[in-house]
């Protein structure tokens, strides 16, 4: 699915920085910077609520038109990169970065998978995802929110998908070896028996243990018995 539709948010120049940015935050708004080829490094300040309703919309990936007020040209801006309070989890600071579109990036997309392997609903497999992003490469108007792979015809234990199985949009490069493995389907591991098996080998170790330590004790007083019979001998002599 690649995005289309660009999403709108305002904002505004910030000069405050410190401990009055902090302040900001306590008033509701978020402070942020855009970055870019044009247009610099400009610090922004923007109500947080408003960018918490676009960021669930438009994510990393989707291109967002970004409104300076008192500029006259809007930019197209991607989520770079977002800071988050260690205890409470808010977003305190946000990284925009203004690419140009007729370049393309590097961007992580996620790989999703849908439908339902009957190698696992028949015969027990368990799928297994190697990897939960792929970097793909492809111009900012035509990144990919996400890419899909469909394990539908995963019908026997050990097929596997590889990255050049995957269906992605025209201009949109995955940056990983054709042959690499994405998807399997794993054989179904007996977890029960095994937990059972090493019970039982713990519980046979314990007794040979004990068992030993009885046969030892027993030859021990075997020889303590032996040692004492001279001594009652050369006491009775004297």
């Amino acid at each position: 699915m690649v995005s289309k539709d660009i999403i709108s948010l305002s904002a505004e120049s910030r000069e405050i920085k410190g401990e009055k940015a902090e302040r900001l935050r306590g008033q509701g708004f978020l402070p942020a910077v855009a970055y870019g080829p044009k247009i610099g490094n400009t610090p922004l300040v923007l109500k947080a609520k408003e960018f918490e309703k676009v960021f669930a919309e438009a994510g990393e990936h989707a291109l967002i038109d970004l409104k300076i007020k008192g500029k006259k040209e809007n930019h197209s801006v991607l989520v770079h990169d977002i800071q988050k309070d260690s205890v409470s989890g808010k977003i305190t600071h946000v990284d925009f970065y203004a690419p140009d579109l007729e370049k393309k990036v590097e961007v992580a997309v996620e790989l999703v998978l849908e439908g339902e392997s009957p190698a696992v609903k028949k015969l027990g497999g368990t799928i297994i995802k190697t990897v939960s992003e792929l970097e793909v490469k492809a111009l900012p108007t035509n990144i990919p929110d996400e890419i899909r792979v469909n394990i539908e015809f995963l019908d026997a234990i050990g097929k596997e998908i590889f990255v050049k199985d995957l269906v992605v949009p025209e201009g949109v490069e995955i940056l990983k070896d054709p042959d690499e493995v994405l998807v399997l389907v794993a054989a179904p591991t007996k977890v029960e028996e095994e937990l059972e098996k090493s019970i039982e080998e713990k519980i046979e170790e314990i007794e040979g243990m004990v068992k030993k330590g009885e046969e030892e004790a027993e030859a021990e007083g075997k020889e303590g018995g032996e040692k004492e019979a001279p001594g009652k001998e050369s006491k009775e002599k004297d």
